[in-house]
């Protein structure tokens, strides 16, 4: 995608619609917080933001679950209008000529929707950056104010629009649809940190002092989570979830018929191998049977990590939601297979990853290692309830 080709008029009025919709958030959050101090606002801002950014990755998940990604072909707009409405004519045109093709009227604007509300995100991570600078130059908390998380998460955002677009100007290439998946958690992760941070400074508390070896195990699990939602992206974006239909044996066989090579040829169009011929069915098997291996490495480790942080009530809530959490994605992961991939259980599944990564970075941020010989100190520990 080059600059020259970008219809400008489109993205404006993308950006007015964004703008529309991020007004009404934006306005809520200034009446609700009106009295609370300058950190405060911007907390609030940036949690607002961090829980919108996840409603957004689950209807991407939407979007991509009902073929919708491509319900409008061009980008920014739809057949070169702000909505599907000025675009009924084309939109009926495509469908006609393809019935079974994916250009509906309600893919469309499944698609458009999808557009409308990462442009309202967008301009929140806007705000909010701007929102950190303004504050750290009025020197509100001196040090503890660092705008650069909010800089890398507007630069983050700006990225993540590019492979939005160039998810549909590629026609669903994997590989581009994958990291645009990967880019999303990025973003959680990035405003979750911020959260956590901002959190402590309003309530005056210092991060958790925890062993070496705990951290560790804590980039650890996030690392394993990482290469899981990789292979899950993967897996979605190949359409090789039913690959496998049953559960724990594949195709009645523990070790059926696969080719890794074809599977794994990352730089290819959907639904063909690297030289063009239709992609096998081995090789989606082994795309979904790899996801399966990793996926019982992903809850061994972070079962463990969640066992070990059981005994500090410092990092509960935290440790709560990724032990609920993992029952949920072991559930749905199931339910995929089993069910024949209901659209409920498969955002779900891609939600949950998204709220465990979230967890991760969450007990990351609010921990530090300790400098002594990995012992935790009592006092430290209450003091941060």
């Amino acid at each position: 995608m080059q600059l020259d080709t970008i219809d400008w008029s489109a993205l404006l009025r993308l950006a007015l619609v964004g703008l529309a919709l991020a007004a009404g958030p934006l306005i809520w959050l200034v009446w609700r917080q009106r009295k609370a101090q300058p950190l405060g606002r911007l907390q609030g801002l940036t949690v607002l933001t961090l829980f919108l950014t996840f409603d957004l990755v689950l209807f991407g998940a939407f979007t991509r679950l009902t073929d919708s990604g491509l319900g409008c072909p061009d980008w920014p707009g739809c057949y070169g209008h702000a909505s599907p409405v000025g675009a009924q004519a084309d939109i009926a045109l495509a469908q006609a000529s393809a019935p079974d093709g994916p250009v509906t009227h309600g893919k469309a604007w499944i698609e458009m929707v999808h557009r409308y509300l990462a442009s309202s995100v967008g301009l929140l991570i806007l705000v909010l950056a701007v929102s950190a600078w303004v504050l750290a130059r009025r020197k509100l908390g001196e040090r503890l104010i660092n705008p650069w998380w909010a800089t890398v998460t507007l630069v983050w955002v700006c990225l993540q629009g590019a492979f939005g677009a160039w998810t549909v100007t590629m026609k669903l290439f994997p590989a581009i649809v994958s990291l645009h998946l990967l880019g999303g958690y990025v973003l959680l992760a990035l405003l979750a940190v911020q959260a956590v941070r901002q959190s402590q400074m309003l309530r005056a508390q210092a991060p958790l002092p925890v062993s070496g070896a705990l951290r560790l195990a804590t980039l650890a699990a996030i690392g394993v989570l990482l290469l899981q939602v990789l292979s899950g992206a993967w897996v979605s974006t190949n359409y090789a979830v039913l690959a496998c239909a049953e559960f724990p044996s594949c195709q009645g066989s523990w070790w059926p018929a696969m080719d890794f090579a074809e599977g794994f040829s990352l730089w290819r169009p959907l639904g063909l191998a690297a030289d063009g011929t239709p992609l096998s069915f081995q090789a989606l098997t082994a795309i979904h049977f790899s996801h399966r291996l990793l996926a019982v490495v992903a809850v061994v480790v972070l079962g463990m990590l969640a066992w070990r942080l059981r005994r500090l009530p410092a990092l509960a809530m935290p440790v709560r939601c990724l032990s609920g959490l993992l029952v949920l994605q072991v559930a749905t992961g199931l339910s995929n297979v089993v069910l024949g991939w209901p659209i409920l259980a498969a955002v779900l599944h891609t939600g949950g990853a998204g709220a465990i990564g979230v967890c991760l970075v969450w007990i990351l941020a609010a921990t530090h290692q300790h400098v002594r010989r990995g012992t935790v100190p009592l006092r430290a520990e209450k003091a941060f309830k």
